[in-house]
């Protein structure tokens, strides 16, 4: 049975707004949630940053919702305070937490002052923060020294079913490499023959028969000219290749590439429509492609007819379709 989940976008939204939004698309029929972590938004238009942590569990409590939240463990956040925050949530909510591992963007790492590594150095300590989290699930005391330190740490309080660790992956590269340790891969929307090989590799990897989640970037609005505007406001400093995406510093940074950007270039990475059967059928197009949870990130600014025109005209013909 395929999940369709609200994306509650910390940097766009107040967390108190959010935990509203996900409580209204609860009710508009949505059947789970994702969030981001940063701390810092992707553009100084977007100004907020709410801390995801804090929010997850209020957002866990007002619902009955499944959450995962992609989070870069080994710079702004030592691997063993992450498996704790994470052990804690699933002794709450048993069988509704998971959490999304990347190596992260230098946007929100260099805030503790460290050296940005290369992303070969990144893999491998995201690799090591994913073994020692696991380890302190298993009940070990855990002292390790490599691209990460940890020194005689014991979790107390641990799950009895311990969340998914859901790698991230934006190219066929990674998604192979992840299918090789992760419990299932989550990645980004794009055109679909780019999207299917990133399937495929993840699957080549060692993910075949895991669980794969998709974010799926759009922006709906009723007037198509106001979804577009929507999403060139708030998105167009999104569209640049990964490599490029982890390497910007601040905000600002972002900003100034993205005036560059045009909106056709915007809607090659963001479904713009207003048309509910054309969502429907990408949303199924999506779904062929073997992925259990489709999560929902209408990046313009108006959230609440996004959450009552999907909830009435789009996800009951997806979910009659498919489940």
């Amino acid at each position: 049975m395929i999940k369709i989940g609200y994306h509650a976008s910390h940097e766009q939204f107040k967390p108190s707004e959010l935990l509203s939004r996900i409580q209204q698309a609860e009710q508009a029929g949505f059947t789970a949630g994702t969030c981001s972590d940063h701390f810092h938004p992707w553009s100084d238009k977007q100004g907020e940053s709410g801390f995801a942590w804090s929010w997850l569990g209020a957002a866990l409590q007002a619902t009955s919702l499944s959450f995962g939240v992609v989070n870069a463990p080994g710079q702004r956040y030592n691997p063993a305070i992450i498996a704790q925050a994470a052990a804690t949530l699933a002794d709450m909510f048993p069988e509704r937490f998971w959490i999304a591992v990347g190596t992260g963007q230098y946007l929100n790492e260099h805030i503790n002052g460290e050296r940005w590594p290369s992303k070969a150095d990144r893999n491998t300590r995201l690799k090591e923060c994913v073994d020692i989290m696991r380890a302190l699930w298993n009940g070990e005391t855990v002292t390790h020294r490599g691209l990460v330190t940890v020194d005689d740490a014991l979790l107390y309080t641990r799950p009895h079913i311990k969340p998914l660790i859901v790698g991230a992956a934006v190219t066929s590269k990674t998604a192979e490499w992840v299918g090789s340790w992760a419990d299932a891969l989550i990645t980004t929307s794009r055109p679909i023959d780019e999207l299917r090989q990133v399937v495929d590799a993840f699957r080549q990897g060692g993910g075949s028969g895991k669980p794969m989640f998709l974010k799926v970037q759009l922006s709906y609005a009723s007037d198509l000219e106001q979804a577009r505007q929507g999403a060139y406001d708030q998105w167009r400093g999104n569209v640049f290749p990964n490599s490029v995406m982890t390497e910007l510093r601040m905000p600002s940074y972002f900003d100034d590439a993205a005036s560059m950007v045009d909106v056709a270039a915007v809607e090659k990475f963001v479904h713009v429509s207003a048309d509910h059967n054309q969502y429907v059928d990408w949303l199924l197009e999506y779904q062929s492609l073997g992925f259990e949870q489709l999560s929902l990130h209408n990046v313009n600014l108006e959230q609440q007819a996004f959450i009552d025109d999907f909830g009435t005209h789009v996800l009951p013909h997806v979910f009659k379709h498919v489940n």
